[in-house]
């Protein structure tokens, strides 16, 4: 069946009271972006409280569903068939077509809800239900009407053509990206942080990204790695600006000046501390990380404010109360997983400490990074210097 608009259906933004129309207007712009990638002229226009997008005479049905599931803001997908308004009449005959097209071996109980936009259509809605309704009891033997639990809801929108549709498709939720500021993603090659991205992105918040690179003990293909789930995740929220840091020399005179247990905790302090640096100076409005609590020895609640010291942004864990399992299956939604496992290590796993501690001493810790001051900024300035962007789409 062709089917020639669908309505897109939004839930918080219906309550964001003088402000909708900001975050509607976000909407729009990013399934425009969306549909973008799809083969056809589509349009997306606001249509008195609704939200529709009209297709061209020939397109992708799967393709175009697909690319409106990735984005956020839209909690239902209604293929929609639109037919003239020839009167009430013509319009049971096109309802009982439409069923007879769409669900020809149906059988349950039914409830037709009218919606009128147009006010001036000579009855109301209840009346132009009702007449919809014993119309298709009429043609179809096995039909019944439950206005209560139907096992069907057939929706007809009077508008200045009738629009009718039964079927919707679950949306991804969330809230429009860009609608709620911009923060800095610390994107590794594990299956957390993407899964971080995603779900901070998925509540409007538009994504940069910065990736601790250690050549020659990490590989380009680890570095790869992390481009290719970048653009996994950029899929869901929108361009990525990816920031790679050569951490390296960082790293090494971390590893000769510390401590070897407290290697992870001053390496990580040192990332929050570049991290937040590049998010400055792009207007981030704070960090995110995949940190889930326990769940290595730099995730227990004394390493992480431990982390959180060298902090003034704020760092958002939207991972941090899940389970592995948790985490796993989200990555697997997102198609993230498979490129998470491949076995190329990251900065953070090259010179792990064999007993790293658990409970790290925030005055220790500090005491131990004085012993960094004689050529920690040279190196941190260099860091910023040969820092590598890479725009993903």
């Amino acid at each position: 069946m062709v089917f020639h608009a669908f309505l897109i259906k939004y839930a918080e933004i219906a309550i964001k009271g003088k402000n909708r129309y900001m975050f509607e207007d976000a909407l729009v712009k990013q399934m425009q972006i969306a549909l973008s990638k799809v083969e056809g002229e589509f349009t997306v226009k606001k249509e008195q409280g609704r939200v529709y997008v009209f297709c061209p005479e020939v397109y992708d049905f799967d393709d175009t569903v697909e690319a409106l599931l990735r984005v956020f803001g839209i909690v239902e997908i209604c293929p929609v068939v639109i037919y003239k308004d020839n009167g009430l009449e013509q319009t049971k005959k096109d309802v009982v077509e439409y069923m007879r097209n769409r669900h020809p071996e149906f059988k349950g109980s039914i409830k037709v809800y009218t919606r009128r936009a147009k006010k001036s259509y000579p009855i109301n809605s209840m009346e132009v239900s009702a007449q919809i309704g014993e119309a298709l009891l009429n043609e179809f033997e096995n039909l019944s009407v439950d206005v209560h639990n139907p096992d069907m809801t057939i929706s007809v929108e009077i508008r200045d053509k009738i629009y009718v549709y039964t079927d919707k498709i679950k949306g991804p939720g969330g809230m429009p990206i860009g609608t709620n500021g911009k923060a800095m993603l610390l994107l590794s090659g594990g299956i957390d942080s993407p899964v971080a991205g995603y779900l901070i992105s998925k509540r409007g918040v538009k994504l940069e990204a910065v990736y601790f690179h250690a050549p020659p003990y990490t590989s380009e293909r680890a570095k790869q790695k992390v481009v290719d789930l970048a653009k996994l995740v950029a899929k869901y929220s929108g361009p990525i600006r990816l920031h790679v840091v050569n951490f390296t020399d960082i790293q090494l005179y971390i590893y000769d000046q510390c401590p070897h247990e407290e290697l992870t905790i001053i390496m990580r302090r040192y990332m929050m501390r570049i991290a937040e640096h590049i998010a400055r100076e792009d207007k981030c409005l704070g960090l995110i990380t995949g940190e889930s609590i326990g769940q290595v020895a730099s995730q227990t609640l004394q390493s992480l404010a431990a982390t959180n010291d060298v902090c003034t942004l704020p760092v958002y864990r939207p991972v941090i109360g899940f389970d592995k399992q948790e985490i796993v299956e989200i990555s697997k939604k997102i198609d993230t997983f498979e490129t998470s496992i491949q076995p190329f290590e990251d900065c953070c796993t090259i010179f792990v400490a064999k007993h790293p501690v658990t409970k790290p001493n925030l005055k220790v810790i500090r005491r131990s990074e004085e012993k960094l001051n004689e050529k920690i900024d040279e190196l941190l300035e260099t860091a910023y210097k040969t820092i590598e962007v890479i725009d993903i789409d």
